[in-house]
């Protein structure tokens, strides 16, 4: 067995993972007092943030009084009490030397002065992995989510490390297309015979054949996951809400959207390739046309882009308005460009916003916050969750819990474009719920590449 470390915990590491002390087998954690005083004030939050602050201050309350004998955080409670996979000790510190020690005096000096104040909690927080360090070196690790603070214990000659119990590495992102060079024999029977064997890919992968010989010869058929290569029925998606895909990939996720037998799909690509609309036009077909399910819910989590304008006035629906805008944006362009209601034909763009207020106020369309949804359970909806990048690994698992019988959910995003400080390309919910659900027969994912928003919107997006 190799020596025990020390892990030093941040406070944005507790409030990303309510489990995260639990993260570190059989080494130590150590929570500085500074971290302590930061959870306090995330506690009576109503978010994710307020929920993982509770956890952890409860489960350190629990270590503490556990049996078979109450311990002291200061020499550290064995782990084992709260986790099956942890068998370190955890330590509560506001500081790791003598008191009137020369190293004390010697870190006095520096996190006393102008560049690192005592009254800057972070700094206090670095003292803490700092002393520890001088007494165990190579075997301290500062772990933050805030890359700052890991400059600074760099700085220091700390090691330091990103909390990264959930990530997916970017490179092998599964984008649920599989590209197979095939000869023009092989597409020939296959457009005959609508199938073909193929154990390889998971289910509802989507296979590109392309011919060996005649680049211009292709087929898009989809895996069925009981080892067959199910021919794609471009009939099925050709207009959809009068809307027609225009590449590939768009037809692709048009026929998971469509397929009543896979209840969550998973749509990423950069701005313009369609995520949204997609979903949109597929929500509208089955609820209002064929009446599938009840009504569409539409979620997007709460962050914006830039310094927020603060408080919104007037009722819940009146804050979201401002929040779902892009939602109406799209949905003002389905219902101008093509019949709005099954009754109804094309509508006159003067009409449209009437057109979407009476399918608010007839909740065939809600709009809901996602702090709202946690003890929900959502039948016979067809939920669609809006930049799901921005949300926690933790908050898409509860998201996709609340689904009750006959719903299906779809999670879209740009895992390029996170607003949330703690989160990155790999660690956010929507990355992590692609890489562990892929292969189940109720879910499907398409990476879109192709910008379809405009001739300017497609060069912003790629050089830019």
């Amino acid at each position: 067995m190799g020596k025990i470390k020390s892990f030093i915990l941040d406070t944005n590491v507790l409030l990303h993972s309510g489990q995260s002390i639990e993260s570190f087998q059989d080494n130590d954690v150590i929570i500085p007092m500074a971290v302590l005083e930061e959870l306090d004030k995330f506690k009576k939050n109503n978010d994710e943030l307020g929920r993982n602050a509770r956890m952890v201050i409860r489960k350190l309350d629990r270590l503490r009084q556990s049996e078979p004998a109450p311990g002291k955080l200061k020499e550290g409670i064995p782990l084992s009490r709260v986790s099956k996979t942890a068998t370190g000790r955890l330590f509560v510190l506001n500081s790791c030397i003598e008191p009137g020690s020369p190293e004390e005096k010697a870190v006095d000096a520096l996190f006393s002065s102008g560049d690192m104040p005592a009254s800057v909690p972070d700094n206090r927080i670095l003292r803490v992995a700092y002393e520890r360090h001088l007494k165990h070196q190579n075997q301290v690790i500062m772990i933050s989510k805030d890359i700052n603070v890991r400059l600074k214990a760099d700085a220091l000659g700390i090691r330091v490390m990103d909390f990264d119990s959930n990530r997916v590495s970017s490179e092998k992102f599964y984008s649920g297309i599989s590209r197979k060079s095939v000869t023009e024999e092989t597409i020939t029977r296959l457009f005959q015979e609508k199938e073909m064997e193929d154990h390889q890919l998971p289910a509802n992968c989507f296979a590109l054949l392309e011919c060996d010989d005649n680049s211009q010869r292709c087929a898009v058929a989809r895996a069925n996951g009981e080892g067959k290569l199910k021919l794609l029925d471009y009939t099925l998606t050709d207009r959809v809400w009068n809307i027609v895909p225009k590449n590939k990939e768009q037809r692709m996720a048009l026929d998971l959207l469509l397929d009543p037998a896979v209840r969550l799909v998973t749509l990423v690509g950069g701005a313009g390739t369609g995520k949204t609309l997609l979903a949109l036009a597929a929500a509208l077909q089955l609820t209002l046309q064929k009446e599938e399910f009840e009504r569409i819910l539409v979620s997007r989590p709460i962050i914006p882009l830039g310094k927020d304008i603060g408080f919104l006035p007037g009722s819940k629906d009146a804050k979201l308005g401002s929040w779902m805008q892009p939602v109406f944006d799209n949905l003002q362009f389905l219902l101008a460009d093509s019949g709005s209601l099954p009754q109804e034909k094309a509508a006159p763009k003067r009409q449209t916003k009437m057109t979407v207020e009476s399918l608010l106020n007839t909740r065939k369309i809600d709009l809901e916050a996602l702090t709202y949804i946690r003890g929900r359970s959502i039948a016979r909806q067809f939920v669609i969750v809006d930049e799901a990048q921005n949300l926690t690994p933790h908050e898409v698992k509860t998201i996709i819990s609340r689904c009750g019988n006959d719903t299906k959910m779809i999670l879209t995003g740009d895992p390029g474009q996170i607003d949330n400080p703690y989160l990155d390309k790999s660690s956010n919910g929507l990355s992590y719920a692609v890489e562990k659900l892929k292969g189940q027969p109720l879910y499907g994912h398409v990476t879109l590449n192709r910008s379809e928003r405009s001739t300017l919107a497609a060069i912003a997006a790629k050089l830019l």
